[in-house]
C-alpha cells in the first residue's frame, strides 16, 4: 500500500511519497521532480503532463493549463474573464459549468474542469505508480485556502473518476505547516507560550499568508488571507505586454495578432524572470519569432519591478489582513517561513522583510514544501506507516449559515443560524435541535457571498428530513440533526436521529470521594455491599434515526459512473496508441539494425540467397512503412516484423549459437583455469608443509643429543667433587 501526497499546482505539479523512512519528490518520465499540470488533445489521443508541454506550442488551441482555476466554477464567473486571458485552449459553458471546446480525434469535443482534472490525476497517479512499482490509491491532494464547497466537491468528484480515494483535501499552507511542525523536535510544550509563524506561500497564480500556532504534536492555524490574482503568471505576462510593445516598435512586428509568436515569447518571459532575480540585468533573444525576424531586448530588474509596481503596492494586503484576523501584531510573529516559486523575486523578499522588521526563513523547499506536507498528512492517516503523533486544527474561511421554513407552530420561530463562523476549528461537528411534527427542509449557504471567489453561488446544499411526525398526544418530536464540516472541508448534514425526553435513575455521587485503603463502613467492612443512591433526572433519550436526503453540488453517482466509464475508454485508447508507436518504432530501428548487419556481424552465417531474401524483405516493408504503413493498427506492425523475424530468425539464430558456444568455451576455459589455479596454490601449500615437516625431523636426532648431554652433565660433576672429596 502506498502513500502519496500531491501538491496539485496551477503551473506544475508535484508529487511526495513516504518511503525509506521518510518523504521523497519523485521523479516522471523524464526525470523531472514537477510535471507540468497541462492536458493537449491531437487528431489520435491525449498528451498530459510532459507530453502536453512538448507539443503546447504547436497545439496552442488544445493544450488546457490552469486546471485548477477552472475546476468547480459556473461559466458566468467573471474569474473566467482572467482566466480566458492565460488560457491559450477556449473556455466554453458545459451544462452551466466551466469547461473547454478542444479537437480531439478528428472532431469537436467539450470537456468539463472536473474531467479535465481527472485526465490530469490518472497521469500522476501513472507516474507515481510505475516509479513505486505498486498500485496507488490513497491520496492527500492540496488546494488553494479560499476553494470553497462546491470547488472541494468537484477535486473530490475528479479524485473518484480517476481511481483515487482522496483521503484529505488539505490547504496549501497547511500541508506546508505540517512538513514544518512534524519535524520540529524543539516546539514549545502545552503549557508553554506557542512559536507563532507566518507562512507567505506565492506560487504561479495566487498568493496565500497563514499564521500557525505551533506546540509540541499539535498545529493550529489562527488566519488564513489571499490574494487570487498575484503569482509569477503576472510577472510573466508584465514582462511579455512590454516586450510586444518594443518588438512592435522597434522590430516591426506584432505578436498580439499572433497566437504562437505570444506564447513564444511569454516562455522566453519566465525564464527571464527567473534569471533577473539571481542578477540586476539579462538579455533575451528568440529567432525567428515570426515574419523570419528575429528579436533581442535587455531588461534591468529595476525596469521589471517599474512593470509590476502595482501588482508590488499589494504585496502586504494579505500579511496585513492575516494578522489583522489573528489579532495579532508583526512583532508577534516568531518566524517568517517564505515558500512557492515567485518568493524568489527580490522585490518581494524584501518588501516582506521591511514590514515584519526582521529576517526572512527559507529552512523549506519553495517548490516541494507543500508535497512533502501532504505526504506526512497522507501517512498520518495511513494505516500502514507509524508516525510522529501531530495533531492538524484548520480553521473555516467563509461563515456558514442554515436556513429553514418556519414552522407554523412555532411562530416566533428563528430561520436561521450561523452554524459554523469564520475562524472555527475544522473539522468539527455541531447538532442542531428542531422541533417539529412534520417532515421539513433545510438549506446551508455561504452567509457572505461577497467573500466568495469571484461571483460564486453561495448555496451549498438543501437537506430534506423525513419521518418526522407528532407523538400520540400531538406534541412535537424533537429532531437532532449532526452537521459536519469534515476533514476536506465540505458540509454534510451527515445523519438525524429524534429524542424523548424521560425520567431515568442515575446513581447520586456521594459526598467526598472514598480512597483505596480508606476506613469503610462496618458493613461494608464485613463484605456486605450498601445500596447505592439513585435519583430520578429528566434526559433526553435517543429512540430512533430520521432518514436524511441531501441535495449538494457533487456529481451524483450515475454521472459520476459515467465519466469514470469514458475516462477508462480514453485512456485505454491513449495506451493503445502508445503501443503502436512503440511497435511502429521497433519495426522501423529493425529495418535499420538488420541491413547493417547482414553485412556485418551476421555476414558468415547466411548464404548469398539467404542476404538476398532480407535485404528485398527490409526493403518492401521499408517502403510499406513510409507509405501505406504511417498509420495503421498495431496488428499489422506486429505482422510486418513477424515477417522480418521469418527469414532473419534462422541467421540470428546461428550467430547466437555461435556467440553462446564462444561464451561456453570462455566459461570453460576460465573454470579450468580457475581449477588449475587452485591445483598450483594447493600444491605448493602442500609442498610448504612437508618441508616444514622435513626441516623439523631433520632438527630432532641434535636436539636429542643436546638433551642427552645436559642430563649427564650434572652426574659429573657430583662425581668429581667427590673424587675431591676422597683426596682431601
Amino acid at each position: 500500500m502506498s502513500v502519496v501526497g500531491i501538491d496539485f499546482g496551477a503551473q506544475s505539479t508535484k508529487i511526495g511519497v513516504a518511503r525509506n523512512k521518510g518523504i521523497d519528490i519523485i521523479t516522471n518520465e523524464v526525470s523531472n521532480r514537477q510535471t507540468p499540470s497541462l492536458v493537449g488533445f491531437n487528431a489520435r489521443s491525449r498528451a498530459i503532463g510532459e507530453s502536453a508541454k512538448t507539443q503546447e506550442t504547436s497545439n496552442l488551441k488544445n493544450t488546457v493549463g490552469g486546471l485548477k482555476r477552472l475546476i468547480g466554477r459556473s461559466f458566468g464567473d467573471p474569474d473566467l474573464q482572467v482566466e480566458q486571458e492565460y488560457s491559450t485552449a477556449p473556455i466554453c459553458d458545459v451544462n452551466g459549468q466551466a469547461g473547454v471546446e478542444v479537437n480531439y480525434l478528428g472532431k469537436k469535443e467539450k470537456f468539463t474542469a472536473i474531467q479535465l482534472v481527472a485526465m490530469y490525476l490518472q497521469k500522476i497517479k501513472d507516474i507515481t505508480s510505475k516509479e513505486l512499482r505498486l498500485p496507488v490509491s490513497d491520496v492527500t491532494l492540496s488546494v488553494p485556502a479560499w476553494f470553497t464547497d462546491v470547488q472541494r466537491r468537484a477535486m473530490i468528484d475528479a479524485g473518484d473518476i480517476a481511481g483515487l480515494n482522496v483521503l484529505r483535501l488539505i490547504n496549501d499552507t497547511t500541508a506546508t505547516a505540517l512538513g514544518y511542525g512534524i519535524t520540529k523536535l524543539d516546539l514549545p510544550g502545552p503549557e508553554e507560550k506557542p512559536r507563532r509563524v507566518m507562512f507567505v506561500d506565492i506560487g504561479y497564480s495566487d498568493y496565500t499568508a497563514s499564521i500557525v500556532e505551533f506546540r509540541k504534536g499539535e498545529l493550529n492555524v489562527k488566519s488564513t488571507a489571499y490574494d487570487r490574482h498575484f503569482g509569477g503568471r503576472n510577472f510573466d505576462k508584465a514582462l511579455t505586454e512590454h516586450f510586444a510593445d518594443e518588438f512592435k516598435e522597434k522590430f516591426k512586428v506584432d505578436i498580439r495578432t499572433h497566437p504562437k509568436a505570444w506564447a513564444r515569447t511569454l516562455a522566453a518571459a519566465e525564464k527571464l524572470k527567473k534569471v533577473l532575480s539571481a542578477n540586476p540585468q539579462a538579455p533575451l533573444s528568440i529567432e525567428s519569432l515570426m515574419e523570419d525576424v528575429d528579436v533581442r531586448a535587455m531588461v534591468k530588474r529595476d525596469e521589471l519591478e517599474d512593470m509590476v509596481r502595482p501588482l508590488l503596492d499589494r504585496i502586504t494586503v494579505p500579511v496585513e489582513q492575516a494578522l489583522a484576523e489573528a489579532k495579532l501584531k508583526a512583532e508577534d510573529i516568531d518566524h517568517i517561513e517564505m515558500v512557492g516559486g515567485c518568493t524568489r523575486v527580490p522585490a518581494v523578499k524584501e518588501a516582506i522583510s521591511k514590514f515584519f522588521g526582521k529576517n526572512l526563513s527559507f529552512t523549506l523547499n519553495q517548490d516541494e514544501a507543500i508535497a512533502r506536507g501532504c505526504a506526512f498528512s497522507c501517512a498520518t492517516l495511513s494505516p500502514v506507516f507509524r508516525v510522529r503523533d501531530f495533531s492538524v486544527h484548520d480553521i473555516v474561511n467563509y461563515p456558514i449559515d442554515f436556513t429553514w421554513e418556519q414552522s407554523p407552530d412555532i411562530p416566533d420561530e428563528d430561520t436561521s443560524l450561523t452554524v459554523f463562523s469564520r475562524g472555527n476549528v475544522m473539522p468539527s461537528t455541531k447538532i442542531l435541535t428542531f422541533y417539529r411534527k412534520q417532515a421539513f427542509d433545510l438549506e446551508a449557504r455561504y452567509a457572505k457571498p461577497e467573500q466568495l471567489p469571484g461571483k460564486l453561488n453561495p448555496w451549498i446544499g438543501r437537506f430534506s428530513v423525513k419521518g418526522v411526525k407528532a407523538d400520540a398526544n400531538n406534541d412535537f418530536m424533537i429532531c437532532k440533526l449532526k452537521a459536519r464540516l469534515n476533514l476536506h472541508g465540505i458540509l454534510n448534514v451527515e445523519s438525524g436521529y429524534y429524542v424523548e425526553d424521560m425520567e431515568v435513575e442515575e446513581p447520586v455521587p456521594e459526598e467526598g470521594e472514598k480512597k483505596e485503603g480508606d476506613a469503610m463502613d462496618t458493613d461494608a467492612a464485613n463484605g456486605e455491599e450498601q445500596p447505592k443512591k439513585t435519583r430520578k433526572v429528566k434526559k433526553q433519550v435517543r429512540k430512533g434515526d430520521l432518514p436524511i436526503v441531501s441535495g449538494t453540488a457533487g456529481i451524483d453517482q450515475a454521472a459520476k459512473e459515467a465519466l469514470t466509464e469514458r475516462e477508462n475508454a480514453m485512456y485505454m485508447e491513449d495506451k493503445l496508441v502508445a503501443e503502436t508507436d512503440e511497435k511502429k518504432n521497433e519495426l522501423e530501428s529493425s529495418i535499420y539494425e538488420l541491413r547493417d548487419k547482414i553485412d556485418g556481424v551476421y555476414s558468415e552465417f547466411a548464404s548469398d540467397d539467404e542476404k538476398d531474401k532480407l535485404r528485398a524483405k527490409l526493403t518492401d516493408v521499408e517502403d510499406w512503412l513510409y507509405e501505406e504503413g504511417e498509420d495503421t493498427t498495431k496488428s499489422v506492425y506486429v505482422s510486418k516484423m513477424d515477417e522480418i523475424r521469418f527469414i532473419s530468425g534462422p541467421i540470428i539464430q546461428r550467430y547466437r549459437e555461435k556467440v553462446e558456444a564462444e561464451r561456453e568455451a570462455v566459461r570453460k576455459a576460465e573454470e579450468e583455469a580457475a581449477a588449475k589455479k587452485r591445483a598450483d596454490i594447493a600444491a605448493q601449500k602442500k609442498a610448504a608443509e612437508d618441508a616444514k615437516k622435513a626441516e623439523e625431523e631433520k632438527n630432532k636426532p641434535a636436539a636429542a643429543e643436546a638433551d642427552a648431554e645436559m642430563k649427564d652433565a650434572p652426574a659429573d660433576a657430583d662425581a668429581a667433587q667427590g673424587e675431591t672429596g676422597e683426596k682431601q
